[in-house]
Formats: structure tokens, sequence, C-alpha cells
């Protein structure tokens, strides 16, 4: 029974083209016979392309088949283990993104921590250029005592507003 080239392509799984690229390939007494614009392809036709294919009979059409079904396997493994990287680098980018986050954290509370260092420097430091007298007097009258620490803190603290316009 005569094939058409489609025919032949579905039957081996491959495209026309590449059954026409076979059939250039043949020998010119190999070459199938024409009608019209179509090849029929007659047995001996189609054992020949199969053969130029590294085909040799129906038992490697079938062996071809179970190959597309291990192939198959393979691929659907393979969609798997991609699906499964997919949602360990969508894990591992969760865990980046916290990760920055406690970086920065960390960076906001460093400069804050100097900050207050740095302020707490000046303040030691006015508060001991308050308490050291100046080396060329010896007398405490130096320092004026509305600015002493001292005097500010044993200045009475029970002034109240109240008491102002009250007469006893």
């Amino acid at each position: 029974m005569p094939k058409t080239i489609r025919e032949l392509a579905d039957e081996l799984g491959v495209s026309k083209q590449r059954i026409q690229q076979i059939i250039a390939k043949l020998s010119p007494s190999k070459t199938p016979n024409k009608e019209g614009n179509r090849y029929v392809l007659n047995a001996q036709d189609v054992k020949n392309i199969k053969s130029l294919m590294g085909f040799e009979n129906n038992k490697s059409s079938t062996s071809e088949s179970t190959n597309r079904l291990v192939d198959y396997d393979v691929y659907l493994d393979v969609i798997d283990s991609i699906k499964e990287k997919d949602e360990q680098i969508k894990s591992l980018l969760e865990v980046q993104k916290q990760t920055q986050n406690l970086l920065d954290q960390q960076q906001r509370l460093a400069l804050q921590d100097k900050k207050l260092l740095e302020e707490y420097k000046t303040e030691i430091k006015e508060l001991k250029s308050l308490n050291i007298p100046k080396q060329g007097s010896e007398k405490d009258d130096s320092i004026p005592k509305e600015n002493s620490a001292e005097n500010r803190v044993k200045e009475p603290q029970n002034k109240k507003w109240w008491h102002f316009g009250r007469r006893m």
C-alpha cells in the first residue's frame, strides 16, 4: 500500500522536511517515484528511507515510542525539580530580605550609639571644664557662682508660681 511523506513522517515521529532531506540523500536508483508533485512511497522506498535514517524495521519504531515515554518521564522529573528549585529560590530571597533588614537596623543602631557617645563626650568635657579651676589663680573666685554646677544644684527649688502673688 503506497504511503505519502506525511504518513511516513507521522509514523516515524519526524517532520516532513526531514523525510524530504533523506529522500534527497538517497541514490538516484533508490529515489521514490513521483505522481504529479507528490512522492508515492512503496514498501521498498519506505524500507530504504528507514534504513538511511537508522530504523531497521517496525521494532525500532516501537522502541522509539518507548524512548519517548521515558523521555516524557524524564521531562516530568525535570519540571518537578525546577519547581522545587523555584521554591528554594523564593525562600532564599525572603531570607536575604530579612538579613538585609536586620543589617540596616544594626547600622542605624550603631549610628545612634555613635551619636550618643559623641554627645556624652561633649557633656563630660563641659562638666570637666566647669570643675577645673584656671591654673593662673589659686582662688575659686575665678568661676562665677551663677555658672557653678554645685550652686545650680543647691538653689532652692520650692519656688512655685502660686507663691508670687500671695501676701501673708
